[in-house]
C-alpha cells in the first residue's frame, strides 16, 4: 500500500469470505479516486467476486486490472449494469457526480456502494432517499477513516462494551498530505466538482461522530474554511474545522487541511479522542510519530480499572465488508443503516454551506 498520499490508501487485510465463490458477484466503475482499490480490496477478502471493470479512460482501466487481473474489462457502463449476476455495483466517481452513478445503479436494480463523499448537494440527497425509498436498493458509502483502519473498529467495539461509559464527546484530526499537484486530477481544485474540504475529507469525522457517539442527528453550530497556503488554486480549500452537537447533546470538533509535512513517514497523522463519561480513547490511526516502521492502529485506552496502550494492527479485520454483502443479500442494515449513511453525507454537506471563510 502506497502511504505517501491519502487518495491511494487502499489496505489489505485477510480473507474472510462470508458467501461462497460466485454466490456474490460485483463491479467497480468510475475510477476517478483512489478509494476504489480499497473498497474492492475489502469486497474480494470478504468473499465477493469482482466480475467487470468500466472507466471510459482506458489508463485508470489497464492500472486497475493489474491490481485485480481475474476481473473482465466492460464496453460500457450498460454492459455492467444488463448483466443481471452483478448485485452490486462500487465506483470512485468524480464527488459531485457519484449521486447521478448510484441514480443509474439503483434503477438498474443494484446495490451501490461510494466512495466518500457520496454527493455534494442537498437536492442530490433527496434524489438519492426518493430512489431509495423506490427501488428499496442500497446506497452505501465507503466512510474508511472508520470502516477501514483497525484502530478505529476496535475503538467501536469498546465502546460497545462499554469501556467509557456514554460518549461526550469526540474530537478528530485529519490532515492530508497534499503532494505534488501535478499528480492530482484537475476535478480535484474545482469546488464544484469535489464539494469543499468539510464535505470531502470531513465526512469522514462526521460519519465517526455519529457512530461513536451513537447520534441519529445532529446540529452544525459553526464551521469554517480557508486557502493558507495555495493561492494558485482559488478554489481549493487547504483547511478546515467545525463544530456539532448531537441529538443526545455529545459534541463534536474536528479538523482537517492539506498540510501534511513531507517529513512524516505517512500520507496524514489520522487521530480521534473519544472521551466517555467513565473513560477515554485516542486513536493514531496511521503512524506513532517518531517510531519509523510502527505502522498504525495504535489506540490508548484509559478507565477505572486500567491505562492500556493497545497495537491492533492484524487483529481486528474489517467486518464492514462481509457485513455488506450480507445484508445486500438478507436486505438487513448490520453494516450501516441507510439513514446513518445518508445522515453523514447531510451533516458534511450542511458543514460546507455554512462555512465562513476565514482566509
Amino acid at each position: 500500500m502506497k502511504i505517501s498520499e491519502g487518495m491511494n490508501y487502499a489496505p489489505k487485510g485477510k480473507p474472510n469470505p462470508v458467501v461462497k465463490k460466485g454466490e456474490f458477484s460485483f463491479a467497480a466503475a468510475a475510477l476517478d479516486h483512489g478509494h476504489i482499490y480499497g473498497m474492492c480490496n475489502g469486497l474480494c477478502e470478504a468473499g465477493a467476486d469482482l466480475k467487470w471493470v468500466f472507466d471510459p479512460d482506458p489508463v485508470k482501466v489497464k492500472k486497475f486490472v493489474t491490481q485485480f487481473p481475474q476481473v473482465k474489462i466492460a464496453r460500457s457502463e450498460a454492459e455492467i449494469l444488463d448483466d443481471n449476476e452483478i448485485k452490486l455495483v462500487a465506483g470512485a466517481a468524480v464527488t459531485s457526480e457519484r449521486c447521478a452513478l448510484g441514480m443509474r445503479v439503483l434503477n438498474a436494480g443494484k446495490d451501490y456502494f461510494t466512495d466518500k463523499a457520496p454527493l455534494t448537494a442537498l437536492d442530490q440527497l433527496q434524489t438519492a432517499r426518493l430512489m431509495v425509498e423506490k427501488t428499496k436498493k442500497k446506497y452505501m458509502c465507503y466512510y474508511s477513516e472508520r470502516l477501514h483502519v483497525e484502530s478505529a473498529v476496535f475503538a467501536g467495539q469498546l465502546i460497545e462494551q462499554g469501556a467509557i461509559g456514554q460518549v461526550i464527546q469526540v474530537l478528530g484530526l485529519g490532515p492530508h498530505r497534499l503532494g505534488d499537484p501535478k499528480t492530482r486530477p484537475d476535478w480535484f481544485f474545482i469546488k464544484e466538482k469535489y464539494g469543499g474540504i468539510l464535505c470531502d475529507i470531513g465526512s469522514h469525522q462526521i460519519e465517526q461522530f455519529l457512530f461513536y457517539a451513537g447520534c441519529k442527528d445532529a446540529k452544525v453550530i459553526y464551521s469554517q474554511v480557508g486557502n493558507y497556503n495555495h493561492p494558485e488554486f482559488s478554489e481549493l480549500e487547504d483547511f478546515g474545522d467545525a463544530m456539532l452537537v448531537g441529538d443526545n447533546g455529545a459534541s463534536h470538533y474536528f479538523r482537517v487541511d492539506w498540510f501534511t509535512p513531507d517529513g512524516l513517514q505517512t500520507w496524514g497523522d489520522g487521530r480521534s479522542f473519544i472521551l466517555g463519561t467513565e473513560g477515554s480513547i485516542e486513536q493514531r490511526k496511521y503512524v506513532n510519530i517518531g517510531q519509523k516502521g510502527s505502522g498504525g492502529d495504535h489506540l490508548f485506552l484509559v478507565n477505572k480499572h486500567e491505562e492500556t496502550y493497545y497495537n491492533v494492527n492484524g487483529k481486528t479485520g474489517f467486518p464492514f465488508f462481509g457485513e455488506l454483502i450480507l445484508d445486500c443479500i438478507n436486505r438487513t442494515e448490520n453494516a450501516m443503516t441507510q439513514e446513518h449513511c445518508f445522515k453523514a453525507a447531510e451533516l458534511c454537506v450542511l458543514a460546507q454551506m455554512k462555512a465562513v471563510r476565514i482566509k
